[in-house]
């Protein structure tokens, strides 16, 4: 293939409809990849949608009619309103024959049962009875057919037109061959009625397809709700004054004032002011960013506090968030569903079956001289030959695996993610709010003089943090609460973004803040008080002071805390093979600190999403298959590209969506609950001094074999 230049070529995203499985999206992609000027092309079944990457002189329109030649319906991508998602038309559509093939199935069965008792004796059913109740069979099952059953027909035609087959195609000749010599045997006053086989075949496979429609419509409102996540409007200014413009008008340069609480609007750069950014969508950094002029800021991050004025650099497709968006959709793509047995050798396994049941019937008419015979022996081949033993094991497999893991506290997607679960090498960890529990708590208070102070050191700290909303000062407010000390308040208080405040508490100045803005008002930081500050930064953590009269009166150690099971969870994990790893947005000291705790040995730190994305292909690349756990929208890009995406219950939508399981709790340990009624006996029942992570392990083990052990019987 020739080396294109990439400003040769452009990228276009279609909306396909009409594929139905795994092959379609196959065949979609080899047609459009023959295409003149088409560089490559990727389909993606779950999404419903194509990217074609092709010469500028390549009209839409040929794309657009490729597809069509292939049988299927395609539009570029962006098109659809709210009110015309096809993703939704399609599940309410799914919806709708499914409740009507089961309203009308469960008579066909229950009549079908009726007949069976009669056959064997065990009820006593008069003729005329059993006649009314076949003409009834024949009735329910017209609309089962012909209407809940009518997308695999009208697959199999458009399929046929094309010279090619798929499920849909052994489907509709199954279900229609069944159908339509019932009619006949009905008709002529015979007894082999198949109107039972039909729809309930008609109902197994709508029952999958609807399971299918409903996780693609997931993958779709993940993206949506990414793109939906950044401000709307933006304040420009312009000729000196202020302008409240969309932020779709922002064009790079322009002049954009942001105000406390705002979500900045584009990727820029602060030219006047100073304030701290809560990044945490971007970095998962969970304390807010200190930032001031010249410092660059990004598109759908919050202003945590302070008015600034920025420079518009990045805009459009180009900003931070458009990335992640853009990271986020070719990680879905690049991960095709697995192809069920059915439509992988549907292609070569239909002619063959409707060769096997054209000799059947000739051998039976022409060697055997009954026509008749012949012909049932044709429609049985033509049953057993429609995948109905994987239309039913496929939805009860997904049903039985997910409402088992949903009482283990596990949301599980699909039974594509049970097979790759298998699979799995290496699990990769985000920090914040997925090993750490994703707010910030006061692990240690030290102070400067004696006891009876302590007290009021803390509550002149936690009165000047009243009133604030800064994740540190909350921390600070609830620790001291938790002691019981009342806490005063404050007359007048004055913050400086992202260093600290100071306030007038009964006619004496409190500061609390970094060391840097205590020293700067004047404050000595006692010398126990700086060794105590430098050994929390070692660890990790974050150090504020706090003090007043000219002097620091104590400094407290903050920390997003680790979960209690981690260190279980990571023991188990690494019993079973699995190398574990920590990726995280934060910065290194924090993270070396929570690897250590966890027992986690590799460290990737200060890392923005496209960087995720980038680590989880090259740990891919050298062979591994990687499980990424995450619970931000910085995660989601990862969590997407990941072979097992495992999603935490308390994280954001956008990252469940992405993901392929969601620990629904919020726990890394489903089963946590029980390791504490265990941890509790084991601890009464021995010597504390003899109980250790051990007891933790094996209870962790003993719910990992067991969830092991289900996903062994689903496959």
């Amino acid at each position: 293939m020739a080396v294109v230049a990439e400003e040769e070529t452009r990228r276009q995203a279609l909306t396909i409809e009409g594929m139905t499985c795994g092959s379609c999206a196959a065949r979609i992609q080899r047609g459009l990849s023959k295409v003149p000027g088409v560089v490559e092309a990727d389909v993606n079944y779950a999404t419903g949608t194509a990217t074609v990457e092709h010469l500028l002189e390549t009209p839409l329109e040929t794309l657009l009619e490729r597809v069509d030649a292939l049988g299927y319906a395609a539009r570029p991508a962006g098109e659809d309103t709210a009110d015309d998602d096809p993703h939704l038309a399609q599940l309410q559509s799914a919806r709708r024959r499914l409740i009507v093939a089961i309203a009308l199935t469960t008579p066909i069965v229950a009549i079908m049962v009726l007949h069976l008792l009669d056959r064997l004796g065990l009820a006593s059913i008069s003729m005329a009875l059993l006649d009314r109740t076949a003409l009834a069979s024949a009735v329910l099952a017209t609309p089962v057919q012909f209407y809940a059953g009518w997308p695999f027909i009208a697959g199999a035609v458009k399929r046929a037109r094309h010279l090619a087959a798929n499920m849909d195609t052994l489907i509709a000749l199954g279900t229609l061959a069944a159908y339509f010599f019932s009619v006949v045997e009905l008709a002529r006053g015979g007894d082999n009625l198949y109107f039972d086989t039909a729809a309930v075949i008609v109902t197994l496979i709508l029952l999958g397809r609807y399971f299918e429609a409903r996780a693609k419509g997931r993958a779709s409102q993940a993206l949506k709700k990414l793109v939906e996540i950044g401000a709307k409007q933006a304040t420009v200014i312009r000729d000196g004054s202020e302008i409240a413009v969309p932020v779709a008008e922002v064009v790079r340069g322009d002049l954009v004032l942001v105000r406390p609480g705002e979500k900045i609007p584009v990727d820029g750069e602060i030219v006047e002011g100073s304030t701290a950014v809560d990044e945490s969508m971007l970095t998962g950094e969970s304390v807010p960013v200190e930032k001031g002029p010249a410092s660059e800021v990004f598109g759908g991050t919050l202003n945590a506090s302070g008015s600034f004025r920025m420079r518009a650099t990045n805009v459009g497709t180009e900003s931070a968030l458009a990335q992640i968006v853009r990271l986020m959709a070719d990680a879905q793509a690049s991960k095709a569903p697995v192809q069920r047995l059915a439509d992988r050798i549907s292609a070569v396994f239909v002619p063959i079956a409707i060769a096997v049941a054209t000799v059947a019937f000739l051998g039976w008419w022409l060697i055997g001289g009954d026509p008749a015979a012949g012909l049932v022996a044709a429609v049985t081949v033509l049953v057993i030959a429609c995948p109905c033993a994987l239309g039913l094991a496929t939805p009860t497999a997904i049903m039985v695996g997910t409402g088992r893991g949903a009482e283990q506290g596990i949301l599980i997607k699909s039974g594509e993610v049970l097979e790759r679960t298998r699979t799995i090498t290496t699990v990769v960890f985000d920090k914040t709010g997925t090993l750490t529990e994703g707010r910030m708590t006061v692990d240690e208070a030290v102070f400067a003089g004696d006891e009876r102070g302590h007290d009021r050191a803390l509550a002149l700290a936690a009165a000047a943090e009243l009133l604030s909303e800064h994740p540190l000062a909350r921390a600070i407010v609830d620790y001291t609460r938790q002691l019981g000390i009342e806490i005063p308040s404050a007359s007048t208080a004055h913050a400086t973004a992202g260093l600290g405040i100071e306030a007038d508490i009964g006619g004496e100045q409190v500061v609390v803040g970094r060391a840097r803005f205590v020293t700067e008002r004047g404050l000595s930081v006692p010398e126990t008080l700086a060794e105590a500050a430098s050994r929390f930064e070692a660890a990790g953590k974050t150090a504020v002071f706090a003090g007043s009269g000219g002097s620091v009166s104590v400094v407290l150690a903050l920390s997003d805390r680790l979960k209690p099971e981690a260190p279980a969870v990571v023991a188990a994990l690494e019993q079973l093979g699995l190398s574990t790893i920590l990726l995280t947005g934060d910065n290194r000291a924090t993270a070396d600190a929570i690897a250590a705790q966890a027992g986690i040995g590799r460290v990737v730190a200060e890392v923005l999403p496209a960087d995720k994305v980038e680590q989880v292909r090259a740990l891919q690349f050298e062979g591994e298959a990687v499980a990424m756990v995450g619970d931000g929208l910085n995660d989601a890009p990862a969590l997407a590209q990941a072979e097992l995406g495992i999603a935490i219950g308390t994280g954001t939508d956008i990252a469940r969506e992405a993901s392929d399981l969601t620990l629904i709790s919020g726990d890394l340990w489903t089963r946590r609950d029980q390791w504490r009624r265990r941890s509790r006996a084991d601890h009464q029942a021995e010597d504390p001094g003899e109980q250790t992570e051990a007891v933790r392990l094996r209870c962790c083990e003993d719910a990992l074999a067991e969830i092991r052990d289900h996903c062994r019987l689903l496959m």
